[in-house]
């Protein structure tokens, strides 16, 4: 594809391997990022406005939605009409949709595109992009997914991509605690964790959380399980994402036990347990050395 002007706002760990990949394909980038982190290839600049002007493309991988109406509203306002804006933060669909109509106002096609596939995926180029917004501004954004991931699905209009995600992630949540809970009783049972494994993984109980992240150390493909829980994707972020999920209940009246559950237990964890800066897999520890009252 032509080479693009690209503006990026937000280089953490996911955002500054994003870019740095953009870069590598031969594409034009300016960055900003309020930390001043920096990325391989990418020319860092000083504010929002420098970041955006002039851009082709603009990509946003920020903390909250609360942010991103905040930096969106800025950057809309030194976009060029025709320009494409790129939303690939987490956010509440209430968010992203607010900041998709605010960009149709000034001519911009926008896409909401949360990620899954963590900071390993970042750094590799294999993440999955869930995007909401137009049929024509997917088609825009659909290249650089090409760079920055190994799939991307039009879920629908505006909001449907983070609708998507947090879906997604609310399953894995609660899968990663089943997953956890079920080796803290095999313990118990005296059952081999490896055992467990190789039953399980190609049994009933499959799923991602036990076969591609398994959180036994020493189990399984190799996981922040193996590294002492250092974060793939941290806790305190599925925290987040089961609260926003459990917002997203609340506004659409939709009944979700296993998903507000899982959020009371992350909370707990995080805040309450040391779980904050480790792993989400990080649960397993914490089961295995809880019984039953605890």
């Amino acid at each position: 594809m032509t080479a693009l002007t690209i503006g990026f706002i937000g280089l953490g760990n996911m955002g500054a391997p994003m870019a740095a990949n953009l870069a590598a394909a031969g594409h034009s980038l300016r960055s900003y990022d309020v930390a001043g982190t920096a990325a391989t290839g990418v020319t860092s600049v000083g504010s929002i406005p420098e970041a955006v002007e002039g851009a082709d493309v603009v990509i946003t991988m920020l903390p909250n939605g609360t942010i991103l109406r905040e930096v969106a509203a800025l950057a809309l306002d030194h976009m060029r009409a025709g320009a494409t804006l790129i939303d690939c933060s987490t956010v509440d669909v209430e968010s992203a949709r607010n900041v998709a109509q605010a960009a149709t106002d000034k001519n911009i096609l926008c896409v909401d595109a949360p990620v899954s596939g963590g900071i390993g995926g970042a750094a590799a180029g294999t993440l999955t992009f869930m995007a909401g917004g137009t049929a024509e501004a997917f088609a825009t954004a659909a290249p650089l997914f090409e760079i920055m991931g190994q799939k991307a699905v039009h879920c629908g209009d505006a909001g449907a991509g983070q609708a998507a995600k947090i879906c997604n992630n609310m399953i894995l949540g609660a899968t990663m605690i089943a997953t956890c809970e079920a080796f803290a009783l095999a313990d118990k049972l005296g059952l081999e964790r490896q055992k467990m494994f190789d039953v399980v993984s190609t049994s009933s109980g499959y799923s991602w959380s036990m076969n591609a992240y398994c959180p036994a150390p020493g189990v399984g493909p190799t996981s922040p399980a193996d590294n002492g829980y250092t974060p793939g994707f941290a806790a305190e972020l599925m925290l987040k994402d089961l609260g926003l999920s459990q917002q997203a209940a609340e506004l659409v009246d939709a009944d979700t036990p296993m998903g507000a559950r899982a959020l009371e237990l992350y909370r707990t964890f995080v805040e309450d347990e040391n779980g904050r800066g480790r792993d989400f897999s990080a649960m397993l520890p914490r089961f295995a050395a809880r019984g039953r009252d605890d």
